[in-house]
């Protein structure tokens, strides 16, 4: 096939799709993807499409919603590591709320290993990963079923939400950014979404680097609603995701990050760099630098890193916990 005939399925892909995993536009084509990387760089500097970590999207600010199977193959490492570092977050016992999304169904798996847990979703795939689960109470919404993302919206689903009280809700989305909040493309499932965040007295969204910065039609979840953010740390040539962390970060969230898939690069184990400056008129609570700043080891750098799940004060530190345990910057709402 010649490039230009691969390059004009690639972009019919894209559009009949909103976002399509390299791995499947190479499938597709029968190239590599080293091959179709190079595609999907020459369409992007025409501006047809828009390049996202793994994949490629629908180009403009507002981004169309891609169904389960391409959002299923983006960022799946991420993905992992961000749920691995949000179950840590959950106590046996708990009550919590999970809405729909790939992000959130890796989380429900880790949460079933946690007894006693009580989880509210309006995900049918959040419910099927709990399904088996020893001690741990699923709680479905009622509504009408959206067969691409396997989620219950409507009026019925929200009605069953009225009078519900957790201590956390763990959402996930489409874009993210500190201007508009957490945002999704669905007018549907953003109501429904509304709906869980009044139920819980924090909110805790997951979203990979790639979402960091995208918009997207629906606001879900303004950003001084959000309680805390759980990410990855994105690469040292993606500007636009460390800007929106930082402005994330002034605005108040908490900002919890996690080591990388390989436990290198620029913001994890390893490297060195400077602290966080606190945003106007606020004081920091410890310097935690940020994530894709290069952090130092020895003299003159900053001191242990804090552990997953640490608060201030806590004892937890590198030095005396498991080495296997991810490092994160978290950077404390005041």
């Amino acid at each position: 096939m010649f490039a230009a005939e691969r390059r004009q399925l690639i972009l019919e892909m894209v559009r009949a799709n909103g976002a399509v995993s390299l791995r499947e536009l190479a499938r597709v084509v029968q190239t590599s993807e080293v091959t179709v990387r190079r595609d999907v760089r020459a369409l992007e500097a025409e501006g047809l499409l828009d390049r996202r970590h793994g994949g490629a999207v629908l180009p403009g600010g507002f981004t169309r919603e891609s169904g389960f199977p391409q959002k299923s193959h983006l960022a799946t490492a991420e993905k992992t590591a961000i749920a691995d570092l949000a179950a840590s977050l959950v106590e046996e016992g708990e009550a919590v709320v999970v809405g729909a999304g790939t992000t959130t169904q890796e989380l429900a798996r880790r949460l079933a290993r946690i007894p006693g847990l009580t989880v509210v979703t309006n995900s049918l795939l959040v419910a099927q990963a709990l399904a088996h689960a020893n001690r741990v109470e699923v709680v479905m919404t009622g509504g009408t079923l959206r067969g691409s993302n396997y989620a219950l919206v409507g009026s019925g689903a929200e009605q069953s939400l009225q009078g519900l009280r957790v201590s956390r809700a763990f959402l996930s989305g489409s874009g993210l950014t500190a201007e508009r909040g957490l945002s999704t493309s669905n007018m549907l499932s953003a109501s429904v979404d509304r709906a869980l965040v009044q139920a819980a007295a924090e909110v805790v969204v997951l979203a990979d680097h790639t979402k960091l910065g995208t918009d997207t039609m629906f606001q879900t979840v303004p950003t001084d609603v959000i309680t805390r953010l759980v990410t990855d740390d994105p690469p040292a040539h993606d500007d636009r995701a460390g800007t929106e962390l930082q402005a994330l970060a002034d605005q108040g969230v908490q900002i919890t990050v996690t080591g990388g898939a390989a436990g290198t690069g620029p913001g994890g184990p390893g490297g060195g760099g400077e602290a966080l400056p606190p945003p106007p008129g606020r004081q920091a609570r410890r310097d935690t630098p940020l994530p894709g700043q290069r952090r130092t080891h020895g003299g003159g750098g900053p001191g242990p890193q804090p552990l997953r799940g640490a608060t201030s004060g806590s004892a937890g530190t590198l030095a005396d916990q498991p080495p296997d345990r991810a490092r994160v910057s978290d950077l404390r709402r005041r």
